[in-house]
């Protein structure tokens, strides 16, 4: 009898353990525009050291171009702004357990990504791009042969490398943007796996030794809301095609990556930017 005490007890305490696991990965319930509304204020999932897209400033505020965007779009919503840094890793799982209500953060549209949240239009291009020494001839993935390379973890830099490095190639994966590149201005690495913008950030640490050598991977930016909320992502798709329209894009791309807005798709393969 005990031991059928006990079987029970262990069968009630699995159901209860499943029971909870089963909230727990429950994704957080869709948010609209008019809820965000009510509630005054706008949270905004945006990196926290990673210049030009999103950092924080010496007095403590968050400043950069995804913090202009947000700033903007929750003036859209006539709301205030507040905004959550992120690291590359927990961007995804900030969004999808209802931590912030979008992500302005530095999000590479890519098909994977595309299938654990909702991808406005798109409203920034980049590229992924591997920075090396001036002074080395790294013309081809070839040559990236026995390089120690630093790349964020988990991030489209993480993937290129990996996918276009030779096996003889050591890649490093740190937690972040900031601590991959400081492990290539600090010499623990040969080269660094980052985007266009990382270069303003190594050559103001190490002018003049450094330069883009490869691109791997052209890549858009879109804004990130949970599956399924239709409305917030029509907002974004509205909000996105009037900065497009009436200069306001044009004014944050000046103001933090000094280069002209650049022509952006239509439609990306596997991501769509209208929620369905």
């Amino acid at each position: 009898m005990f031991k059928s005490m006990l079987t029970r007890r262990n069968a009630m305490l699995g159901a209860a353990a499943v029971v909870a696991a089963i909230g727990l990965a429950q994704p957080a319930a869709a948010v609209t525009p008019e809820e965000i509304k009510a509630r005054g204020k706008l949270i905004v999932g945006i990196q926290g050291d990673n210049p030009p897209w999103g950092f924080v400033t010496s007095a403590g505020k968050q400043d950069g171009f995804d913090a202009d965007m947000g700033t903007l779009f929750a003036k859209e919503l006539g709301v205030e702004v507040e905004f959550v840094p992120l690291e590359v890793n927990n961007r995804i799982p900030a969004l999808t357990t209802g931590r912030v209500d979008v992500l302005f953060a530095t999000m590479a549209m890519l098909p994977d990504r595309a299938k654990a949240v909702q991808f406005s239009k798109p409203y920034n291009a980049n590229a992924i791009v591997l920075i090396g020494p001036k002074n080395k001839s790294i013309k081809t993935n070839e040559d990236m042969a026995n390089l120690t390379i630093s790349v964020a973890k988990g991030a489209a830099q993480d993937t290129q490398v990996t996918k276009n490095a030779p096996p003889t190639a050591t890649i490093r994966r740190f937690d972040g943007d900031a601590a991959s590149v400081q492990a290539l201005v600090s010499g623990q690495v040969d080269a660094l796996g980052g985007n266009i913008f990382y270069m303003d950030r190594v050559e103001k640490a190490r002018p003049g030794e450094f330069e883009n050598k490869l691109e791997f991977q052209k890549l858009y930016n879109g804004a990130c809301t949970r599956l399924g909320e239709k409305e917030l992502n029509a907002a974004l798709n509205t909000f996105i095609d009037k900065i497009k329209g009436n200069g306001e894009l044009k004014t944050i791309y000046d103001k933090w990556m000094k280069v002209p807005v650049p022509e952006f798709p239509e439609k990306l393969d596997g991501i769509p930017f209208t929620a369905g």
